[in-house]
């Protein structure tokens, strides 16, 4: 796997934008020059191309081509594109997306002293926030961001507001003092530097890029993520689902939580986690596992027990990791959770109190503030079906269900569960939509349930859907 190799920063030009051709790279077909001045550049920086002299004859410069072809198409090669070693439309595109500044190829080999931080806690400080963002805003996106990492290792991350802390991170324009300066808006986002002293795992991002903590412009939070795996010491991958690939990726969910092939990598250089809940989350006895509460983030299901959480994928690979690298650990036992994919929003009950998390801002409230009546002291399950815009309450032997676009709750209710839900036990533990299907969790039993014809359709064990 490439990503386990280390990585140093190549010194090159930055990204010039230019148009697009599809001529091949032949004496009598060449490329534009702003094509080729773009090509150069972005292959000195990443791909460790060798600068042309800028005085060169024409014929030198051709003679020069074929060196030129033969990144273009380790290029490719690495981001799966079709290797043609021409300039082509695809390998344009690729070039002017936005990603991080680390080159794609390394100068050197880990072996004998690959590194990586000799100590399982480790120090951060935050040494200039922006502006634009408020800091608490940025202070949350680091503080998930170093979440991914700690719960797939035994790693441990403080924040420390003064003293010497083991990764510094910074937002700084252009020229920053470190020899790799940043291009403006757009181009590299942000670069960091392996594990070591001094600037060792010191993370810099561009303070011209537009900063954010939802979809629009960068998310802080997905880039803070990338960035912190090269300060523990990983290099890019050539998977696009995972969080070391080198390109932003607008609009995808990929960038906010970990892949297989991170957590294989980052558990090569520190290994699996050894204690907590990262170590063991799921239940020791699956035979009789009653869940608190899941949900569906994505593909992955998220399941809650005894204050703990952990993520099992519902597609082959099929996995489980501790933790969910985009929600809150709070800690506490969680009464049920539920999410609304349409507004992003994610909510999480407990007690009387619901927390919601919609992109980074979290905020509380009440169950109250939903519709419930005052004499209900806890939720036992609840789901949204966005098809009808609707969220069902479980309440012991009860139901509710609450209409999300005129907020309040539908007349009639609460009505029995075994009244409209035949087959299903009269008390729900756990609720989830999966591929069309509802699944109701009780006790050690999953019972799938189709909405639309009223009507039980088989009863499972719980046990795979909670990863044991």
């Amino acid at each position: 796997m490439e990503l386990f190799w280390l990585w140093l920063p190549v010194l090159g030009s930055a990204i010039i934008a230019g148009s697009a051709t599809s001529r091949p790279v032949e004496q009598d077909q060449r490329m534009s020059p702003e094509d080729e001045q773009l090509a150069e550049g972005y292959l000195k920086r990443f791909y460790n191309m060798k600068p042309s002299r800028g005085n060169a004859s024409v014929s030198r410069r051709r003679r020069s081509l074929p060196a030129l072809e033969e990144k273009i198409r380790e290029m490719q090669q690495f981001f799966g594109l079709k290797e043609t070693g021409r300039l082509d439309p695809e390998t344009l595109k690729m070039m002017k997306t936005a990603r991080c500044g680390v080159p794609d190829v390394e100068n050197y080999s880990f072996y004998p002293n690959r590194p990586k931080w000799r100590k399982n806690t480790i120090t951060y400080a935050i040494a200039k926030y922006m502006s634009g963002m408020s800091r608490a805003d940025q202070d949350r996106s680091f503080l998930l961001a170093v979440k991914m990492w700690s719960d797939a290792t035994p790693l441990k991350f403080t924040k420390v507001d003064r003293g010497p802390a083991d990764i510094v991170l910074t937002f700084a324009r252009r020229t920053h003092g470190d020899f790799y300066p940043f291009d403006g808006p757009g181009g590299v986002l942000a670069h960091a530097f392996q594990p070591g002293q001094g600037m060792g795992g010191d993370v810099h991002f561009d303070e011209d890029e537009t900063w954010t903590n939802g979809r629009q412009g960068y998310n802080l939070l997905a880039v803070a993520a990338h960035e912190l795996g090269h300060s523990l010491g990983l290099s890019h991958s050539r998977d696009p689902s995972a969080i070391m690939f080198p390109n932003y990726r607008s609009r995808s969910s990929t960038q906010y939580s970990l892949s297989r092939d991170d957590v294989l990598g980052i558990q090569s250089l520190y290994g699996k986690p050894t204690s907590g809940a990262g170590a063991n989350p799921r239940p020791n006895n699956c035979d009789s596992v009653s869940l608190d509460a899941a949900l569906m983030m994505g593909s992955d299901l998220v399941f809650f027990k005894n204050g703990q959480m952990w993520m099992t994928t519902t597609r082959p690979p099929f996995t489980t990791r501790s933790g969910a690298a985009n929600l809150p650990n709070v800690g506490v036992q969680v009464d049920t959770a539920y999410d609304i994919p349409a507004s992003g929003a994610v909510y999480i009950l407990t007690g009387q109190r619901y927390l919601v998390l919609q992109g980074l801002r979290l905020n509380i409230g009440t169950i109250y503030e939903l519709g419930l009546p005052s004499n209900v002291r806890q939720v036992d399950a609840a789901m949204h079906v966005g098809e009808y815009g609707k969220t069902f309450f479980f309440v012991g032997d009860f139901y509710y269900r609450y209409d999300e676009r005129r907020r309040r709750m539908d007349p009639g209710f609460p009505r029995l569960i075994r009244a409209d839900w035949t087959g299903i036990p009269r008390r729900v533990d756990a609720a989830f939509k999966l591929e069309g299907s509802i699944f109701l969790i009780s006790g050690a039993k999953s019972y799938q349930y189709d909405v639309r014809q009223n009507r039980l359709l088989n009863v499972l064990s719980a046990n795979p859907w909670s990863g044991c």
